[in-house]
C-alpha cells in the first residue's frame, strides 16, 4: 500500500509542479554554470548505493560531504542555492527517486555514500531495512539540526511505529515545517 501511494502522489506532485520544476531549472542553468541536477550517491534500503537528484545549490567542485563539514558552506553556494534549501525546493528533483523506487515519501534521510558513522548506526539499530525518505520523522523532530546519534533514534522510532497514518502525520508536519523554513542551517 506505501509504495501505492508513493506513486500515486509522486504521479500527482509532479504534474501539479511541472511549471514550478521548469521554472527553478530556469533560474539554476541561467545563475551559475554547471548542470541543472546535482546526481548524489546515496545509501538506500539494505545499504545499496544509488543516485538521488536534487537541484544544485553548491557550485561544481564542492567536496561530496555533507555541508555542515564544510568549514563555510556559503562559499560554495550558487547564487540560488541559499534560497533553494531554505525553501526545500532543491528537493523536488527526488520525485523521481520516488517514482523509480529508489525512495519514498516518508522514510530517514538517504545518507551520503561516505557518512559512515551515520550508515553504522543505522545499520547496527535495522533502520536499513527501511526504504529512505523525501521526509522523515528525524526531519520533522530538528533536521539539519540533529546530532547522528539523535537522528539514528528518531529512524528507529520511526521503524517501530510506521503505518499509513504516522507518514500522513509526517507529512503534515513537514508542510508546516516547510512554509515556516524551520530546521535549516544554511
Amino acid at each position: 500500500m506505501k509504495r501505492l501511494f508513493d506513486l500515486f502522489l509522486a504521479l500527482i506532485a509532479a504534474l501539479l509542479l511541472i511549471i514550478p520544476l521548469s521554472v527553478v531549472a530556469l533560474a539554476v542553468r541561467l545563475t551559475s554554470p554547471g548542470p541543472v541536477l546535482y546526481w548524489s550517491d546515496r545509501v538506500g534500503r539494505k545499504n545499496r548505493i544509488f543516485k538521488m537528484p536534487k537541484f544544485r545549490s553548491m557550485r561544481v567542485g564542492t567536496p561530496a560531504v555533507a555541508s555542515h563539514l564544510l568549514v563555510d558552506p556559503d562559499v560554495y553556494l550558487t547564487p540560488m542555492g541559499s534560497f533553494l534549501r531554505k525553501t526545500s525546493l532543491d528537493e523536488l528533483p527526488q520525485l523521481w527517486s520516488i517514482l523509480v523506487g529508489d525512495m519514498s515519501f516518508v522514510g530517514p534521510r538517504p545518507a551520503l555514500f561516505n557518512q559512515q558513522d551515520l550508515i553504522d548506526l543505522r545499520t547496527q539499530h535495522g533502520v536499513l531495512v527501511l526504504v529512505p525518505g523525501l521526509t522523515g520523522w528525524a526531519q520533522v523532530n530538528g533536521r539539519d539540526e540533529l546530532p547522528i546519534p539523535a537522528k539514528v533514534q528518531l529512524d528507529v522510532e520511526y521503524l517501530q511505529r510506521r503505518s499509513f497514518w504516522f507518514d500522513i502525520r509526517i507529512l503534515w508536519l513537514t508542510f508546516v515545517k516547510v512554509l515556516r523554513r524551520e530546521g535549516v542551517t544554511h
